[in-house]
C-alpha cells in the first residue's frame, strides 16, 4: 500500500517546492521509494520552444528521478498566475477526474508519494465548478504538511492557514518551518507561539540552504492512500 501526505503553505513562495524536493530526496536516500506529483503549475519555464515545469523538473532533479517531468503534473501553464486563471487563459480548464486519474497512476509507482499543493490552502483551480486546492486535497483524501515562515507576521499566516484547513475537514499533520533561524529569538518565540495557538507541532524546522530534512516526524507524517 502506498502512503501519500500533501504538502501545501500558508502562500505563495513560501518554500513548497524546495521542501517538497528535500523531503522526496531524503526519502529515497534513506532507501524509501519515494516519488512526487504535482496537479497543477502555473508559471512554467519556456526552454527551446518548449513548456518546462520548472517545479517538479527541480524536485525530480534534487530527488535524483530521471523520468520526464511532464509525467508528473496534470496541468502546466506558462502564465505565472493562479492556477484557475491560467487555466481560463490557456482555455483548458482544469478538471477534478484527470487529477484523481493522474494521482492513481503515478501512486502505483512509489511506495510513497509527496503531492504538492499550488500558492495557499486558498487556491482556486475552476471558478465555474467551484474546485478549490482543499477539494483536491479532500478527493485524494490526504493529509497535510503546512510550510511556514516563523520571520515577522508568520504566527498569523500559520494560524490562519492551520484553522481554515481544519475547518474544511483536512487533517493537519503539522508544520515545517523553511529557512529557520534558530539563533534569532524572534524566530524562536514565534515557532512556539504557532504551536501554541494553532495546535499543531513542528515536524522539522530547516535552516536556509538545507540540503536535507529530519524525517523523524515526516515519515510518520505519511497516510496509507
Amino acid at each position: 500500500m502506498t502512503k501519500g501526505i500533501f504538502i501545501t503553505a500558508t502562500g505563495t513562495d513560501i518554500g513548497k517546492t524546495y521542501i517538497s524536493g528535500l523531503i522526496v530526496k531524503s526519502m529515497r536516500k534513506n532507501g524509501f521509494n519515494c516519488g512526487y506529483y504535482k496537479p497543477a503549475l502555473s508559471g512554467a519555464e519556456k526552454k527551446d520552444g518548449k513548456i518546462i515545469p520548472g517545479d517538479c523538473a527541480y524536485v525530480l532533479k534534487q530527488a535524483g528521478i530521471t523520468e520526464t517531468p511532464d509525467n508528473y503534473v496534470s496541468y502546466i501553464f506558462k502564465p505565472a498566475v493562479s492556477p484557475h486563471l491560467a487555466a481560463e487563459m490557456s482555455n483548458t480548464p482544469i478538471k477534478l477526474d484527470k487529477i484523481k486519474q493522474d494521482f492513481n497512476r503515478i501512486k502505483t509507482e512509489f511506495d510513497y508519494l509527496v503531492v504538492e499543493g499550488a500558492g495557499g490552502i486558498v487556491c482556486p483551480f475552476n471558478i465555474k465548478e467551484n474546485l478549490l486546492l482543499p477539494d483536491i486535497i479532500k478527493a485524494l483524501e490526504l493529509d497535510i504538511i503546512i510550510v511556514a515562515s516563523a520571520q515577522l507576521g508568520g504566527i498569523n499566516s500559520a494560524v490562519l492557514t492551520v484553522e481554515y484547513a481544519k475547518q474544511k475537514g483536512i487533517n493537519v499533520k503539522g508544520i515545517v518551518l523553511n529557512q529557520y533561524n534558530d539563533n534569532d529569538i524572534m524566530q524562536k518565540d514565534n515557532k512556539l507561539q504557532i504551536e501554541r495557538l494553532a495546535n499543531v507541532k513542528t515536524l522539522a524546522a530547516v535552516k536556509a540552504n538545507a540540503e536535507s530534512i529530519d524525517l523523524s516526524q515526516i515519515i510518520p507524517a505519511f497516510k496509507e492512500i
